[in-house]
């Protein structure tokens, strides 16, 4: 299967995302992960706090947010670690302001029951579909490394999280590393091979995080700290107390009907990621997450991912409006 250019495949999204410019309020791009921060979306949280209307837009795949983001449609987006990287790389004017969370068994190979994979080498030859430019993309490639599998051998297709789940059931693929809502669903009829929790041990670790464009940022700063005091309030209350925030039935039912998740999946899905908290995040969004997007970018210009590296990631990274907020 050929595989398009990064530029092309971005450009490509843009014109076909065919969103139209919201004449007020903010519009904020969201994806299907979970984590608390859905309660305070589901609540209203964050249009209280910062006194805007927000258009909220659901959105598969992280290349399809960076899409919208670079034709200007979309200020803030939330996605994965590896479309950062890629996108960071081709230099869109975006920085990361927020991390979601540190992902770990939300996002999981899987392998269908009868595939006769039943150990890494068993994936030559097999077809294994993943959203490309994606953060389980960017896993799938590095778990392949990690097991000496070469990633030429193995049939990887490019298909949205929707697409993956149907063609499961159609029996047309033998294998996803995708996150939630199709990873419970071939999960029922597969087994898992590796998480991001795994990989993350082997050197890949990878992010869920909130990006803004540098223009929207520079004019409304307070939009943004009032965004980080709500997302960072939710995940201290989920911190403070994990089981009870996952067992309560209302958090739970809100998550659910904004990530399209089984309320059973939602409530073993919290624990598998990590939601630092603020004053963590202060830390971590220096040089730590500086390096962890230039190893990301690194490993995908090795990949033919990405065409050219950045001499330095730091300007896409900032903890500007996290410090604002601890203030």
């Amino acid at each position: 299967m050929t595989r398009p250019n990064l530029t092309t495949l971005f450009v490509t999204l843009a014109l076909s995302a065919g969103l139209a410019h919201a004449d007020d309020g903010v519009t904020i791009a969201f994806q299907t992960g979970v984590d608390p921060s859905k309660v305070a979306q589901a609540d209203g949280d964050y249009e209280k706090a910062t006194g805007k209307k927000i258009n909220w837009r659901k959105f598969e795949s992280g290349a399809e947010v960076i899409a919208a983001v670079a034709s200007g449609d979309v200020p803030i987006g939330n996605i994965g670690s590896s479309p950062l990287a890629a996108a960071a790389s081709r230099g869109l004017p975006i920085q990361t302001f927020l991390v979601t969370g540190i992902i770990g068994e939300s996002e999981a190979l899987v392998v269908r029951n009868g595939s006769g994979i039943n150990k890494p080498a068993d994936l030559a030859g097999k077809k294994i579909a993943v959203p490309y430019v994606s953060t389980t993309h960017y896993s799938l490639l590095a778990a392949l490394k990690h097991w000496k599998v070469d990633a030429g051998k193995v049939n990887i297709v490019n298909l949205r999280p929707s697409e993956i789940a149907a063609a499961w059931q159609r029996g047309d693929i033998d294998g996803a590393y995708v996150w939630e809502p199709a990873l419970g669903k071939v999960k029922a009829s597969g087994k898992v091979l590796t998480s991001s929790a795994e990989v993350s041990k082997w050197g890949a670790p990878t992010y869920d995080l909130w990006i803004v464009r540098q223009d929207f940022a520079k004019k409304n700063p307070d939009f943004l700290k009032q965004f980080v005091k709500v997302t960072g309030k939710v995940f201290e209350r989920y911190n403070q107390d994990p089981k009870g925030f996952a067992n309560d039935a209302a958090n739970v039912d809100k998550i659910a009907r904004l990530t399209g998740s089984k309320p059973e999946e939602v409530a073993a899905l919290l624990p598998g990621n990590v939601y630092p908290s603020l004053k963590a995040q202060s830390a971590l969004l220096q040089k730590p997450f500086v390096k962890a997007v230039s190893d990301t970018s690194a490993f995908l210009k090795s990949q033919g991912k990405v065409d050219s590296l950045q001499a330095d990631y730091s300007p896409y990274v900032t903890n500007q409006f996290i410090n604002a907020a601890l203030r």
